[in-house]
C-alpha cells in the first residue's frame, strides 16, 4: 500500500513571523501517522518554519530551486541549500512556474535530475488548461509533459518521487475536477509510467490530486485507487488542513 501523502503549497503567502503561528496552531491538528504532511513555503520561510517543525511529523518543502549547485545565478537558490536548511521535499513544474516564469520542460528536467542528485524529493507537476481538456487533449498533454520531464530519470529515482495532478483550470477557481475526472487523470498517470518503466514503478509512485482539494472533497478523493494524497493551496493555510491530512 502506498502512504497517503499531503502537501501545502503556502505560495507567496506568510511572513516569517506568520508562518511560525500557522505552524504553531496547525502542530495538533495535523498529526496523523498513516500520511505524510509537508509544507511548502516560500524561501524566506524555510528556516523558521524548520524550527517550529521540529519534533513533530511535518516535514519541509521548497517551492521551487535552481539545477546548478553555486554560482552567478541572483535571486536562486539551489537543492544543496535546501537540504543544508532542512528541506526534504521539493515542488518541480507547478503550473504558476510554468505559465507565469515560462519554465520549459528542458529546465524542469534538469531540476528534478538534480532534486534527486541532491537528496530532496521532487513533487512533479503536471496539468491541463481548460482549453485543452474541452479540446480532447488532457492525457495527451499531461503524457508529454511526464516523458519530457523524466528523461534521464531511473525507475528507483521514480519509485522514491511524488508526481501532482493539478487542472489548471481548477487551481484557486474554486473548481473541482470530478472524483472521476481526478480518478481517471491519475490513472493514466499511472499507466504512463507503466510503459516508460515497469508495472511496480508505476505501482510504487504517490500521484496526487491538486486543485480546490478543501476539507469537504478530500475524502472522496483520496479514497479513489490512484489517488496518493493531495497538493493543496489555499486550504492549506488554514485550520481546515488538519481536516484533509485526517480526512478519514
Amino acid at each position: 500500500m502506498r502512504k497517503k501523502i499531503v502537501a501545502g503549497n503556502w505560495k507567496m503567502n506568510m511572513t516569517p513571523s506568520q508562518a511560525v503561528a500557522l505552524c504553531d496552531e496547525l502542530k495538533d491538528l495535523v498529526k496523523n501517522d498513516e500520511v505524510d504532511v509537508v509544507y511548502c513555503v516560500p524561501a524566506i520561510d524555510i528556516v523558521p518554519v524548520a524550527e517550529a517543525v521540529k519534533g513533530t511529523n511535518v516535514c519541509v518543502g521548497a517551492e521551487n530551486m535552481y539545477f546548478e549547485e553555486k554560482g552567478a545565478y541572483t535571486g536562486e537558490i539551489s537543492a544543496e541549500m535546501l537540504v543544508d536548511a532542512g528541506v526534504k521535499y521539493v515542488i518541480i513544474g507547478h503550473s504558476e512556474r510554468r505559465d507565469y516564469f515560462k519554465e520549459d520542460d528542458e529546465l524542469l528536467n534538469k531540476k528534478v535530475k538534480k532534486a534527486f542528485y541532491a537528496g530532496l524529493t521532487p513533487i512533479l507537476c503536471c496539468g491541463e488548461t481548460l482549453e485543452q481538456r474541452e479540446m480532447g487533449v488532457t492525457m495527451d498533454w499531461i503524457r508529454l509533459q511526464i516523458k519530457s520531464d523524466l528523461v534521464g530519470v531511473t525507475a528507483d529515482q521514480v519509485k522514491e518521487m511524488v508526481i501532482a495532478y493539478e487542472p489548471i483550470w481548477a487551481i484557486g477557481t474554486g473548481k473541482t475536477a470530478t472524483t472521476e475526472q481526478a480518478e481517471e487523470v491519475c490513472k493514466g498517470i499511472r499507466d504512463c509510467i507503466a510503459e516508460m518503466y515497469d508495472a511496480a514503478t508505476a505501482e510504487a509512485v504517490r500521484i496526487q490530486y491538486g486543485g480546490s482539494v478543501n476539507a469537504g472533497n478530500a475524502a472522496e478523493l483520496f479514497a479513489q485507487p490512484d489517488i496518493d494524497g493531495g497538493l493543496v493551496g489555499g486550504a492549506s493555510l488554514k485550520a481546515d488542513f488538519g481536516k484533509i491530512v485526517c480526512y478519514k
